[in-house]
């Protein structure tokens, strides 16, 4: 299973947003890529941000951004060895 270059637009919005306070949100304006419009439009309709041009995250939408910023910081590369 491979994801779909939609999945990986909506992964791209949901890393933008902020994990440290839920009264921060985005706004992707209508001069943005085509493709950030769009995967927003898909969040919102999934029901994972309060806005079709961003919001804020509701709460699926912030437990889905918690796993994909933090599987970024899982493949991110690592300069020191970790115990595992």
């Amino acid at each position: 299973m491979h994801y779909t270059k939609n999945e990986m637009e909506e992964l791209d919005i949901l890393i933008q947003y902020s994990l440290d306070t839920t009264q921060q949100g985005i706004k992707i304006h209508s001069s943005a890529d085509e493709e950030k419009i769009e995967a927003v439009e898909r969040l919102f309709d999934k029901g994972l941000v309060t806005a079709a041009d961003g919001g804020y995250l509701t709460e699926l939408g912030r437990r889905a951004a918690e796993h994909a910023q933090a599987l970024i910081l899982m493949l991110a590369p690592h300069h020191e060895n970790v115990a595992s």
